[in-house]
């Protein structure tokens, strides 16, 4: 079967963009695109560290790259990049349980490393991530632009560029809280919790391939300003534009504003 082309495809700065003809399109085309680098990755090393992303931008490439088959999952050590503060492994917003209904219940991963928001002492979670990562070295990274521009939960508030740290506690923007909501995670504003835990924007970076999904109608705006903005914290996506191997998958929805 032939495989659908990208409607258009363009750079900014060292950041790959290509549009697809809808959701879907774009998730087949960045599952590819991850299948390809796990495959490669794999042949060259007896385990792969990736970092996943959440949230609805992430389901169509979750669910096209979990049904390709003969992927090398026994060799991938997983990660998630960020997960709530105060919520239970069982609740509908959980990255954990979105995790294991979208990933690992899919496919066996040689091995999953959870987030624990819930745990009285977060600095402790975040040393004791941090070193799982650390050992791991993670090679490749699936994530998503928020409609503020956040990378995980790196709002414009809270988001640094040189971040001494690789984890860290955070508070979530209005805007971001918002959005949840939105996606229908939660009820209304007031049920979002105000923070998480987020590995921070250098850690996202240091990962030599990132793949970018970044579909809908919501995030036509965003989508714009990462490619327009002048490189800052104020929309921190604009980031991307200094990577050395990162593409943006889109589909016509999210293009909308693009010249």
């Amino acid at each position: 079967m032939a495989t659908e082309q990208a409607v258009r495809s363009l750079q900014v700065g060292t950041m790959r963009v290509e549009v697809h003809s809808s959701r879907e399109a774009a998730g087949k085309a960045a599952a590819r695109a991850a299948a390809e680098s796990l495959r490669e990755l794999a042949a060259g090393a007896s385990t792969v560290g990736v970092i996943f992303a959440t949230g609805a931008s992430q389901l169509a490439t979750l669910h096209a790259l979990t049904a390709t088959p003969n992927l090398p999952w026994n060799q991938v050590v997983g990660f998630h990049m960020d997960e709530y503060v105060g919520i239970a492994p069982d609740h509908p917003a959980s990255f954990r349980r979105y995790l294991r209904e979208n990933l690992t219940s899919r496919v066996s991963l040689g091995a999953f490393h959870e987030i624990d928001g819930t745990e009285p002492d977060l600095e402790a979670v975040c040393g004791g991530y941090v070193r799982l990562l650390r050992a791991h070295d993670p090679r490749l990274c699936l994530l998503g632009i928020g409609e503020n521009g956040h990378l995980a939960f790196n709002d414009p508030a809270e988001a640094d560029f040189a971040d001494p740290r690789d984890m860290k506690l955070v508070h979530l923007d209005n805007e971001c809280r918002h959005q949840q909501v939105a996606e229908g995670w939660f009820p209304n504003v007031d049920a979002v919790p105000q923070q998480a835990l987020t590995l921070t924007i250098p850690t996202l970076l240091r990962v030599p391939k990132l793949i970018a999904s970044v579909p809908g109608p919501r995030k036509a705006r965003i989508v714009r300003r990462t490619l327009e903005d002048p490189i800052s914290t104020a929309c921190p996506a604009t980031i991307f534009r200094t990577h050395p191997d990162v593409t943006v998958f889109l589909d016509r929805d999210s293009a909308a504003g693009l010249d």
